[in-house]
């Protein structure tokens, strides 16, 4: 895991059965304060990724000592910048060697961005095999997409290779005058095309940002005729810039979410068959919203709800009261399955690990279609299991999917 001011960190964990898992050692890996979010594995398990606010690294590692066994090696540079620093790693395996890197905005509406040449707000893949020297990532690498605000979490489907990332929608915006802030713009689930050949009209298009944004709740944007998923031009549209130039010129996303959720992470289960999603929660909404883990249905490599449905995250795990957010919550971020199907979900605000167990033992990561676990549907809060301070799971029929902490902090 990552440690923002330490670095990179191995747990060894220590699993007594009956979902009680500890950690039973911990050890320094990578001691680079300037790691701050993204973290990549190879598949041998031999080098180990992480970055900075403005540079991609790379370490030799034996996952026998758990300790890097070489210095630092740039990889992508040239990405540094303000406000939305993490850059977050995902190493493609259907494609070996592609690095995708996320460079978001500098700002809540950064002008820049709309320079295709500047970096700013974009996801790049870089081939790192035979690399003998760094990237530049304004100037190099694969680009997939431009106009992505800050789309943190991002994952490849295991079976189509279809890449997806979930963005974080602009604050406090305005319409025609009017502060739309409260409910829109949607978070978004972004389709970004492939890495394995597999041709995308939308690979290389333009998101939308920092001009057109995605409508949560259409009915509060004044004079617009679309529904929710649709494109919007943001303050007074014009002859140049409006909402047909939005919904024609520019990518709509293929889902979306409630606004100011935050989602910060996206992960596929083997199968394919579900995406998990984590809602770090607003900052400036009344009240507040999200701060919670939530799952999408997938069938044959995309989600099975319509782009403007309203109910395609289903809430897994949420903090039972939010009034007491973000100062008393725990805020969700990273994911990680482990080898028996458990899902692993960082809170940095309160600075734990949870995992997230189902109560008839069948491996979390089995939960969507084509499985052994149905999707679940939202259902009546069951009592906070223990040692979640507050925390809320779904039930699920006889299927309960329970919440429990790691026990320890992250110091």
């Amino acid at each position: 895991m990552v440690e923002q001011g330490r670095g990179i960190t191995a747990l060894n964990l220590a699993d007594s059965g009956n979902g009680c898992i500890s950690v039973r050692s911990r050890k320094t890996v990578v001691d680079e304060p300037s790691l701050n979010h993204g973290i990549e594995l190879s598949p041998d398990g031999s080098i180990v990724y992480g970055s900075s606010g403005d540079t991609l690294f790379s370490w030799d590692y034996s996952s026998t000592s758990q300790s890097n066994t070489s210095a630092p090696r740039p990889l992508v540079t040239g990405m540094a910048g303000s406000d939305h620093t993490s850059r977050t790693l995902l190493l493609s395996r259907k494609v070996p060697g592609m690095m995708l890197v996320n460079h978001g905005s500098d700002s809540n509406l950064d002008d820049v961005a709309s320079d295709i040449t500047s970096g700013h707000a974009q996801i790049r893949a870089f081939n790192l095999t035979n690399l003998t020297q760094a990237y530049d990532y304004n100037t190099q690498g694969l680009r997939l997409g431009w106009g992505l605000r800050n789309d943190v979490g991002i994952d490849e489907h295991p079976v189509t290779g279809g890449l997806y990332s979930v963005e974080n929608g602009a604050d406090d915006l305005t319409r025609y005058g009017q502060d739309i802030h409260q409910n829109n713009p949607a978070e978004e689930m972004n389709f970004l095309g492939y890495l394995n050949g597999t041709q995308s009209a939308n690979q290389g298009r333009n998101f939308g940002y920092p001009q057109c944004f995605t409508a949560w709740n259409a009915s509060a944007l004044p004079q617009f005729s679309g529904t929710t998923g649709t494109p919007f031009a943001i303050g007074t549209p014009n002859a140049t810039l409006n909402d047909t130039t939005c919904s024609e010129a520019r990518q709509a996303p293929r889902l979306s979410f409630q606004a100011h959720m935050a989602p910060l992470d996206i992960l596929f289960n083997e199968a394919g068959t579900a995406a998990w999603v984590t809602f770090h929660g607003s900052w400036n909404r009344n009240p507040p919203i999200g701060y919670k883990l939530s799952v999408v249905e997938f069938a044959n490599g995309e989600p099975v709800a319509s782009s403007n449905s309203t109910t395609a995250a289903i809430d897994i795990v949420s903090n039972r009261d939010l009034t007491a957010c973000p100062d008393g919550c725990f805020r969700p971020v990273g994911l990680a399955f482990d080898k028996q199907g458990r899902l692993f979900m960082s809170s940095d605000s309160t600075g734990e690990i949870y995992v997230v167990l189902r109560a008839d033992g069948t491996a979390t990561s089995a939960v969507g279609s084509n499985t052994t676990s149905a999707l679940p549907t939202p259902a009546t809060s069951s009592p906070a299991p223990t040692g979640t301070s507050g925390a809320t799971s779904r039930s699920v029929g006889a299927l309960a999917v329970m919440f429990a902490a790691v026990a320890f902090l992250l110091q």
